[in-house]
């Protein structure tokens, strides 16, 4: 077997050392085009879990790497001289280039063939290779050159970062945060040998040319930033190496081989520096691609099938959870507003990997301090208790906790009207412990209802109706209903989702009206571009609408402005193409649902709150920007909305939407802290942990459900009892059923953090760790 190797970075040559090993008889070379000893950079940082992957790999390459690296278990937030420690984080930092001298080292001792000064840009000579490596970088030459076989997708981040060193010595893992006259600046720090760690300045575009940076002028660079950090430096110097001003570049590729050629390292996949080392990833994908040519040998068909199988998820994951913290990072100017326990717990949970029962189990000192902070900054002196089961005020109605039950459609209601099933649906949610329901959206009118089984509230009887099951839920429980009053406009008159999806009515349906003429989809009818008096009669209805609401004693309304309804189609410039007054710019295209929201607030009871829920994005090209939105949140929280329940998606059919865990929450961040008003979220958001998470580090103040209380309405009853959070609220009814719940999932509970900790890697700290000073 030959394989030739282009790039002589760590992970070539770690691939390179593992099928030597393997296949003793391969001929293996690798052809980097720099000095054996040239190095750009400065330190790499590895986990506890890679150091237990390398040790089963390589245990030669393995105890060089351990006995060169500077380990620390603790890791320090600080932000303009407040600091705090969090513990139980195992990694290492190791010199780069001694990092490449160690792999070098156990390539020729293995038999590898090394090429320095040895640049590469022709492959033809290497054409009897049964494998062509490609590990030449982020800037690969041969990537570059088969970037439409490979599928090369390249995103330049707009954040700024330029690598630096220091003779700083730094007995943790620390973000140094700074508040300048120009901007917010952080330092990545960590030390990698004694006498040396790495500092990776990064802040805004606004930010640095605040400060009148330069892209390649590394002298001023240091002199700046020496002075910005000179508390942090204490004393010592900021070094260089080629260390120029850069955006980080997030690179994929649909495929990951060409004929003979396969890519590794950051010519495959890069990953933000935010979330650990790049090297890291190189030398991970090097194992599995490794794994695979030793298993299947010169059938490449089978090898990169494998590689594939063994590494696309997981590189996958590992760039979605880099994309969450880099966006974090690229808006850390609205997380410096927090409280500083607030910010250091968003600093550790930013990339929604870590979660507050991770962290507890790691230092439930740090823990506890966050709570603490969280429940006193809320008038909450109760400090154990857990962030979902605070209480949460708005105007004259205050929640019990913070979990909200969405407004999900049940699709049986008969004419409008709702009926038992609507009764024990809502009720038993209320009896479950929910904070606040939004009952399922409520048409405003016959024609302003999605489907024949929407409820409706435009008559006598309906409300009749309503107040019933409002009537029901405040005598036998202490939570609040809401309710979201809305109009389908262009997604109406269709059948309800168990026939299909946005199936036109075949009789029996309505003609339909938007703010432009714009079918939802093919298929469609073509919606009425609503004139002057259509205006006026929708006003008039929400109006009717929110009178009607007040009389069924509903706690609080909900305006629909989201998911491409009526409202929404005229704050979307997707579904708004408009030339009057309501079209073109935000703030036109604004002031229909304005005027229908002042107008409901001026009838509704002035002591319950309103609440508007919108779309943060359209999930499709020339969609609603992060502008527009944060205008929308403000132009609301100005005409007196008490909150923003912020959605996304579902403007139009061709959306592409990115869905994973909690992926709605960077959208209530935004408007949450940058508007300044309180929001909800949602969006796949699944157990306790994760609720408490979101609340803690300001990205929301209510967090609601959708799916999973469908067929768990007491969701909420098991989690106070998973965090042994004893309500006072249970029915009398019910009471005895408490204690075997409570017993249950403590058990549970218990359970869990014991699989926790047993799978928690092995530390690699050697048994001779020197301390530095701080």
């Amino acid at each position: 077997m030959k394989i030739t190797v282009v790039g002589g970075g760590p992970g070539g040559l770690y691939f390179s050392i593992l099928v030597k090993k393997a296949i003793p008889d391969a001929e293996i070379n690798v052809y980097e085009r720099n000095k054996p000893d040239d190095s750009f950079g400065f330190g790499v940082v590895f986990s506890d879990e890679t150091l237990s992957e390398f040790l089963s790999r390589d245990p030669k390459s393995y105890e060089l790497i351990r006995n060169s690296f500077a380990y620390w278990d603790d890791l320090d937030v600080a932000r303009d001289g407040e600091i705090v420690r969090i513990k139980g984080n195992g990694f290492c930092g190791c010199s780069r280039k001694a990092l490449l001298q160690l792999l070098q080292q156990r390539c020729i001792e293995e038999g590898v063939n090394l090429h320095f000064e040895a640049n590469v840009d022709n492959l033809s000579k290497f054409k009897d290779s049964d494998y062509i490596v490609a590990a030449d970088g982020i800037n690969s030459v041969i990537r570059e050159k088969f970037k439409t076989q490979f599928g090369t997708n390249i995103v330049q981040q707009q954040n700024k970062f330029v690598w630096l060193g220091s003779t700083r010595p730094l007995d943790a893992f620390t973000y140094w945060f700074r508040s300048t006259p120009y901007g917010t600046f952080v330092a990545h720090t960590y030390q990698y040998q004694p006498g040396m760690s790495t500092w990776i300045f990064e802040c805004t575009p606004e930010t640095w040319a605040n400060a009148g940076f330069e892209t390649t002028n590394e002298q001023d660079t240091i002199e700046k930033l020496s002075g910005i950090f000179a508390e942090e430096l204490d004393g010592h110097p900021l070094i260089s190496n080629k260390s120029h001003w850069r955006e980080f570049p997030t690179i994929t590729n649909q495929k990951w081989h060409h004929d003979n050629i396969v890519l590794l390292g950051d010519a495959k996949a890069t990953a933000h520096y935010s979330i650990g080392s790049g090297t890291k990833l190189a030398m991970e994908c090097a194992i599995g691609l490794a794994d695979s040519v030793v298993q299947y040998g010169t059938d490449r068909t089978k090898t990169f099938e494998n590689y594939e199988k063994l590494r696309r998820n997981r590189v996958e994951q590992i760039q979605h959870a880099a994309n969450v913290s880099l966006d974090w990072f690229e808006h850390m100017e609205r997380h410096m507003r927090h409280d500083f326990m607030q910010f250091a717990f968003g600093v550790m949970t930013r990339a929604k990997k870590v979660t507050f029962e991770n962290l507890m189990l790691r230092d439930a000192s740090f823990t506890e301090k966050v709570l603490t902070g969280f429940n006193s900054a809320n008038g909450n002196f109760k400090f154990a208790t857990p962030a979902a089961f605070t209480p949460f005020q708005l105007r004259g109605m205050q929640t019990k906790n913070r979990i909200v039950m969405s407004p999900m459609g049940q699709y049986s209601a008969e004419g409008g009207l709702i009926n038992d099933w609507h009764l024990v649906h809502y009720g038993a949610r209320a009896t479950g412990g929910v904070g606040l329901i939004i009952a399922e959206m409520t048409a405003i009118s016959k024609t302003g209802r999605i489907t024949l089984g929407c409820p409706g509230i435009w008559s006598d009887e309906q409300v009749v109706a309503w107040k019933r099951i409002v009537d029901y839920i405040h005598k036998n429980s202490k939570t609040k209903i809401g309710i979201q009053l809305g109009h389908s406009g262009r997604k109406g008159s269709v059948n309800v989702p168990s026939v299909g999806s946005n199936i036109p009515l075949e009789s029996k349906g309505w003609d339909l009206i938007s703010a432009s003429a714009i079918a939802f989809r093919e298929g469609m009818p073509v919606p009425k571009e609503m004139d002057k008096s259509d205006l006026h009669r929708i006003t008039a209805e929400f109006i009717h609408a929110a009178v009607n609401a007040d009389a069924a004693g509903f706690d609080m309304i909900e305006l629909q402005a989201h998911h491409g309804f009526l409202l929404a189609s005229f704050l979307s410039p997707l579904t708004n193409i408009r030339t009057d007054e309501f079209g073109g710019s935000i703030e036109n295209r604004l002031k229909f649902p304005l005027d229908v929201f002042r107008s409901m607030r001026e009838v509704f009871n002035p002591d319950k709150p309103m609440s508007v829920r919108i779309s943060a994005a359209d999930w499709a090209e020339n969609g609603i920007t992060p502008e527009e939105v944060v205008a929308i949140a403000t132009a609301f929280k100005e005409a007196g909305a008490d909150i923003i329940n912020v959605s996304t998606g579902n403007t139009v059919a061709h959306q592409k939407p990115t869905i994973g865990r909690m992926w709605q929450t960077p959208f209530s961040d935004l408007v949450r802290n940058t508007v300044d008003v309180p929001t909800i979220t949602t969006g796949f958001i699944q157990d306790i942990d994760q609720i408490n998470t979101l609340l803690l580090n300001g990205r929301a103040d209510l967090v609601a459900l959708g799916k999973p209380l469908l067929l768990n309405p007491n969701f909420v009853r098991e989690a106070q009892a998973y965090e042994n959070f004893q309500p006072d609220d249970i029915p009398n009814q019910y009471m005895q059923g408490a204690a075997p719940l409570f017993q249950l999932k403590q058990a549970e509970r218990r359970e869990k953090d014991g699989m926790r900790k047993a799978l928690k890697p092995e530390s690699h700290k050697p048994a001779t760790d020197v301390k530095t000073k701080k």
